[in-house]
């Protein structure tokens, strides 16, 4: 029997974090290649240190100048805020280093005479969604992402000012029968203008969290964790060296549903480690949307040239009121889960993915553009309709 009582905690990091800015400038790198040709191919992953942004990896696609590349590494940097002595947008060294795709996988992947699409790579991918929040995430991290959004628009737009673009936050709910009813820790390190205590950044931040809790919720003060070394001035990629892909828990459910290990950012929607993430996000959220369960992960398994999924896995934690079996025959008959079935499901050859890379790929609304399509509830007649 799953356990009712117990404690459980999830983290994000915001745009500024020196991981997210890779993420947001491979993403910015896949945007421009879509934006010119829906069919281009991407890898890029990017790594930030000191006055350095290098980009690396493979292409297809239309012809950018180096320079081209390059500006828009310094614009994405520019937006998040980066105008220190250690990291400034217009003044640290960029390095582009991206080359052709490889023959090899383009050949596997291709769709060619009688061969369908298929898979960029070989993997395991999940999708999970929870009867916890209207968005149907995982509370905790859910509430972390929410509060590090908040403190963005605080320092946009002067009421926290003095924060840099570099943070963290952790909640920690309690949870009662199953359920989340409360935090008993939060913690959030932000980057902050010298001259200010710990004091004065805690009272900083402490509007944001309020807003974003629930009435009720919010931890005893002792259990309020600002800024828990004392300083936070030197922050972003001078602090620390940043690289695409390593936040892929921030970026799914926050540790509450299993992860297949691949990242998403700076991929084009032909590698499933991406698109397949999110077509079974995009399933579970409709299973749970349609009162078929209160809890639903499912795994889809590919391998690279081949176009079916190789396996449909659906666990509903005991929370389900149909068969799982069945469940997961009827998701394959809902949905075309080739890699070109979901690119055309969920319109994924759009230039949406620079939006994705900071506060969660999931959980958010879906847009009028296409971003965030993986969170539409369209499925839920039909497989209301199957049962």
């Amino acid at each position: 029997m799953p356990r009712k009582d117990y404690l459980f905690t999830s983290e994000s990091v915001s745009e500024g974090h020196p991981d997210k800015i890779c993420d947001r400038i491979s993403d910015s790198v896949v945007d421009k290649y879509l934006a010119a040709d829906p069919n281009s191919r991407v890898a890029c992953e990017t790594l930030t240190t000191t006055n350095m942004i290098v980009l690396a990896g493979e292409v297809r696609g239309p012809h950018f100048e180096t320079g081209e590349i390059e500006q828009l590494a310094r614009d994405v940097v520019k937006d998040i805020g980066y105008e220190q002595d250690g990291f400034h947008w217009e003044k640290a060294d960029v390095h582009i280093h991206l080359h052709e795709q490889s023959v090899d996988i383009a050949q596997g992947v291709d769709a060619s005479g009688n061969k369908d699409l298929g898979a960029g790579d070989q993997g395991i991918m999940f999708g999970y969604a929870v009867r916890e929040t209207e968005e149907l995430m995982p509370a905790p991290i859910h509430l972390s992402h929410g509060i590090l959004r908040e403190l963005r628009e605080a320092r946009r737009n002067g009421a926290a000012g003095k924060l840099g673009p570099d943070a963290k936050s952790q909640v920690t709910l309690a949870y009662r029968d199953g359920k989340p009813v409360g935090a008993t820790s939060v913690v959030v390190s932000t980057q902050h203008a010298d001259g200010l205590d710990q004091d004065d950044v805690r009272e900083l931040v402490r509007p944001s969290v309020l807003k974003v809790l629930p009435d009720g919720w919010m931890c005893p003060e002792d259990e309020f964790y600002v800024n828990p070394t004392g300083k936070f001035v030197i922050g972003g990629p001078d602090g620390d060296a940043g690289l695409t892909g390593r936040k892929i828990i921030v970026d799914t459910y926050g540790g509450a549903a299993p992860h297949g290990g691949g990242a998403f950012s700076g991929k084009d929607p032909t590698k499933v480690d991406r698109s397949a993430a999110y077509a079974a996000r995009y399933l579970a959220k409709n299973v749970v949307a349609a009162g078929l369960a209160d809890r639903c992960a499912i795994q889809l398994a590919y391998a690279i040239g081949v176009s079916k999924p190789l396996s449909i896995y659906v666990d509903l934690y005991e929370t389900g009121n149909v068969d799982e079996t069945k469940l997961e025959r009827v998701l394959g008959e809902v949905m075309d889960l080739s890699p070109r079935g979901i690119h055309e499901q969920l319109s994924l050859g759009r230039p949406i993915y620079g939006r994705t890379a900071a506060y969660g790929h999931f959980g958010r609304p879906a847009e009028a553009d296409g971003g965030f399509s993986w969170e539409r509830l369209d499925l839920v007649d039909d497989l209301k309709a199957a049962f």
